[in-house]
């Protein structure tokens, strides 16, 4: 067994010399957070960089996509997949809602738009779709159903950061979408996350909501919470924005050398490039379908030899603890059957190619 641990992720970081720079102005300002001006530089370059009309900073993914649940006022039942994470089932069940599960289509793992009309009821009031592994919704699809019968679509773009479709930046689609900045994520601010949306009236309703519902220094018109991104989170950022496009094409190289390894291998069913998208190489998730081994077989294989690979996303959402007794489990079969088969390789800007031939050795026995 080898003592060169490899695991699932590995945060980019800028040069230490770099970020010192980023933060020295802070220790002149005392100004470390209230969105600071490396708060409001990070969402103007956020701005420019993800061809949006509008960015609101958070603390994190999570609070983010809570936070914006709550600004639309939404109320009954909210569509969404429960092949994600559960940060998303928590945000729409921790806002009073009902999430009502569609299952996902084989081909990437989205949500079925073919199964998603007929979950529709009067008490529907948005869709929540999730980007998964990077890969993109049928956006327009889900435009078409959305107008029809009048619902908000907030998309939990998590996974999306930086892609395109039709050289349209993804977080220009629905009401708003959601991106995570965890330190595990293609772009980081250590933790943090945002929201794009459309309309600026938005705002102030999004600044309000994560700084207690404070609209001035008497006045509290909102239940907020405390969801602010700080200046330290911001620096990071924008350390990490300069050096995306190589961290990305570093990526991108790692994905293809997976690909030359397993691809047309009986048994491995490997994610096809989406047509007309610019992809990110967030993850690179492998189905293991009919393979001389199980998926849990290859995960404690890699393990046994020092390699931490991911079953995400296992469990579906509406299968854990917290909610197998409150939402229906049934009726997601293609999510059941993905989430029992698919295990995330590690993927990260330095991983060495070396490294990815030799999991890709002990995967093909």
């Amino acid at each position: 067994m080898s003592n060169n641990k490899i695991q699932v992720t590995r945060s980019s970081m800028p040069h230490f010399e770099e970020y010192m720079e980023e933060v020295k102005s802070l220790w002149d300002s005392h100004w470390l957070t209230n969105m600071g001006k490396k708060h409001n530089q990070l969402e103007e370059e956020l701005i420019k960089f993800l061809d949006v009309p509008n960015v609101s900073l958070f603390t994190n993914g999570h609070l983010a996509l809570e936070c914006v649940v709550q600004a639309f006022n939404l109320t009954g039942e909210v569509i969404t997949t429960p092949f994600t994470f559960v940060s998303t089932t928590h945000a729409i069940v921790r806002n009073g809602l009902k999430p009502i599960f569609c299952d996902i289509n084989p081909d990437d793992y989205t949500i079925d738009t073919e199964k998603l009309e007929s979950l529709i009821t009067e008490k529907t009031s948005a869709i929540v779709p999730i980007h998964v592994y990077g890969n993109i919704c049928d956006v327009y699809e889900i435009e078409r159903i959305a107008q029809k019968y009048n619902l908000k679509v907030i998309y939990d773009a998590a996974h999306a950061f930086g892609v395109t479709v039709n050289d349209i930046g993804i977080g220009n689609f629905g009401d708003a979408s959601m991106f995570s900045f965890h330190a595990t994520k293609v772009f980081h601010t250590i933790e943090g996350g945002a929201i794009t949306f459309k309309e600026e009236s938005l705002k102030n309703k999004l600044n309000s909501i994560k700084n207690f519902g404070i609209t001035g220094q008497e006045f509290i018109e909102d239940i907020g919470t405390n969801a602010k991104m700080n200046e330290f989170q911001a620096a990071m950022g924008l350390c990490n924005l300069r050096n995306i496009d190589k961290s990305i094409n570093s990526r991108k190289k790692v994905v293809e050398r997976y690909i030359e390894n397993l691809e047309n291998i009986n048994g491995i069913k490997l994610l096809k490039e989406q047509k007309n998208v610019k992809s990110n190489y967030a993850y690179f998730p492998v189905v293991f379908d009919g393979y001389k081994n199980s998926r849990d077989g290859i995960y404690e294989l890699l393990k046994q030899n020092n390699i931490m690979a991911r079953k995400y996303f296992y469990p579906l959402t509406n299968c854990i603890e917290c909610y197998k007794d409150s939402f229906s489990s049934q009726g997601n079969p293609i999510a059941e059957y993905i989430a029992d088969r698919v295990l995330c390789l590690p993927l990260y800007a330095d991983l060495a190619l070396e490294n990815i031939d030799r999991i890709c050795k002990i995967i093909r026995g």
